[in-house]
């Protein structure tokens, strides 16, 4: 009887598991990234028809590689060096050659720990 225990359990959906980095894909979303975060430069001002505010730039890693992160606003005082974040609902773009992600407008930051 265990065995059709085991077998009616709800399966995790594919949007709820971790993305790794070596998945991701340049203009395409980010589901669920956890990351370790290794640096975060200093933040400057941007001034555009999308955003005024704080921008930093970051990079973090997982056991796959690394990537780089933009963090805006408020997440610059809530993320730290060694903390682990996790994205959601953000995207990855490729700017000179290498990969970033971002939670854009939609997507949540958050810290899970350090």
């Amino acid at each position: 009887m265990e065995k059709n225990q085991t077998a009616h359990k709800p399966q995790i959906k594919t949007s709820e598991q971790r993305q790794k980095i070596i998945d991701l894909q340049v203009n395409r979303p980010v589901r669920r990234l956890e990351l370790v975060v290794l640096r975060i430069y200093p933040r400057r001002m941007v001034y555009s028809e999308n955003y005024v505010g704080p921008v930093a730039a970051a990079c973090g890693r997982d056991e796959t590689g690394l990537v780089g992160l933009v963090l805006w606003g408020e997440q610059i005082q809530r993320v730290q060096v060694g903390d682990i974040v996790m994205l959601e609902s953000g995207w990855c773009r490729e700017r000179k050659g290498e990969l970033v992600v971002s939670t854009g407008k939609n997507g949540r930051l958050s810290v899970l720990g350090r």
